[in-house]
């Protein structure tokens, strides 16, 4: 059976009902999977995912040099310890997921090409209705279930966000959105300009550089680094201690979370400091005199927006050898050759890669939480403080996200270290959760 077969479809003509229908296989909706198997055994259940295999994010991102941007051992299950690198490439994490899945017999209840198109929910009947389409064979029908895990990501998989610049149909080039990488794609010994400056652009430039002629990164404003090492030190030790995988993956996960929670903390508290260190944790990984300034030092505090973790320091590596180049400036034009900046620069490309970042997906853009009337009368706010978090893929979407409240229970506080000893006290039948 391959994966793209229906498994354990419902027989024409009735609606089966499972307990829980979980929303997508990737990293979220296997790791659901998993823990509904051990916490609650008796509950059937079932995975819908739109695509032909499980991954998510990391079967749909073919990009040069696609790798996490957060450690394995704070991403990774903590009931399969993570054990190499803990920056990780969409290669190794699909194995991984591809191991759990085989071990816990998570693939027959795992239904792929299958796509939810809507949902109801029946305060009546206490469950819901959804609509689905069984895309390999283009047949469309219901399922019901009593619990709807969204575990469908955050992205668009569909397409990625790219601004409307002026005089983009007079390229005469091949313009690419690491969304939708083409398979057939050929950049060697080509010109490339790659258009933004986050951690999908620093993943690419040098995954791309050493084929290249040269890579130029066009950066509307910069963003903050830190190159290091991909090894996790403590996990190291303690194995050449003997300590055991499930001991090392969770006293490594505090760890990590720990320090991120004081960088973060320092990031409010001394954001002057913070920034002083992260640009000189770049200054000798680049060019003597290089304009750090100009291209490295962002306008926003640390940690405002993500700081990009650069493993290695591949990023300056590839500035530092001369194949890929910085600059910092908006686009005034594309032309027929490439682009034109503000300031007059012209770069010219074969091929432009729009690293601009991607469109949310909210809720699967299935379902929209709506407020009890007692909550009516509300003050409400943005889903986020934009002085607390202003990534600009969240900033373009705020529109579509939940909105806040000046109650405790609809505040989104954005801290983990607070939420995981909150949520899982949380009762569910106290009031505050009501779907209609």
């Amino acid at each position: 059976m391959t994966q793209a077969d229906t498994i354990n479809a419902p027989t024409a003509g009735k609606t089966e009902h499972v307990d829980v229908l979980i929303v997508g296989a990737g990293i979220s909706g296997i790791g659901s999977a998993y823990h509904l198997q051990d916490q609650a055994p008796g509950k059937s259940y079932a995975i819908l995912e739109k695509y032909e295999t499980f991954g998510g994010t990391w079967h749909m991102h073919t990009y040069p040099g696609v790798r996490s941007d957060s450690d394995l051992y704070t991403f990774g299950y903590r009931f399969k310890p993570w054990t190499s690198a803990p920056i990780a490439s969409a290669e190794e994490i699909k194995k991984y997921m591809a191991e759990v899945i085989s071990e816990n017999h998570i693939d027959k209840n795992i239904r792929y090409r299958h796509e939810i198109t809507a949902a109801s929910w029946s305060s009546r009947d206490k469950r819901w209705t959804v609509t689905v389409t069984n895309l390999a064979k283009g047949e469309t029908f219901q399922m019901t279930a009593n619990f709807l895990w969204m575990c469908q990501g955050y992205y668009k998989h569909s397409q990625g966000y790219t601004p409307e610049w002026p005089g983009m149909d007079q390229y005469k080039g091949k313009i690419v959105h690491p969304q939708t990488w083409p398979k057939d794609l050929d950049y060697k010994g080509k010109k490339v300009l790659v258009i933004g400056s986050g951690a999908t652009a620093a993943t690419i430039v040098p995954a791309m550089a050493a084929d290249c002629e040269h890579v130029t990164i066009l950066q509307r404003s910069p963003t903050y680094f830190v190159p290091g090492r991909n090894v996790n030190e403590l996990a190291d030790t303690l194995r050449q201690l003997e300590v055991n995988e499930e001991w090392i993956h969770e006293i490594v996960r505090r760890k990590v979370l720990f320090d991120g929670q004081a960088v973060t903390d320092m990031a409010f508290e001394h954001p002057d400091m913070v920034k002083d260190v992260l640009l000189e944790g770049i200054r000798a990984l680049l060019p003597e005199g290089y304009d750090i300034a100009k291209h490295f030092t962002p306008k926003y505090r640390p940690w405002q927006q993500r700081i990009a973790f650069v493993p290695e320091g591949d990023l300056f590596a590839g500035i530092k050898s001369g194949k890929a180049s910085m600059v910092t400036d908006e686009i005034e034009t594309f032309t027929a050759t490439g682009v034109r900046t503000k300031d007059g620069t012209v770069i010219d490309a074969d091929i432009i890669v729009t690293a601009t970042g991607f469109h949310l997906s909210v809720l699967g853009d299935i379902v929209t939480p709506q407020l009890r009337p007692e909550d009516a009368d509300m003050p409400i706010g943005a889903w986020m403080d934009p002085d607390n978090f202003n990534p600009n893929y969240l900033m373009r979407s705020q529109h579509l996200m939940p909105k806040s409240g000046d109650k405790q229970e609809w505040k989104h506080d954005q801290n983990y270290t607070l939420e995981k000893n909150i949520l899982p006290t949380v009762n569910l039948d106290d009031g505050c959760l009501v779907y209609e």
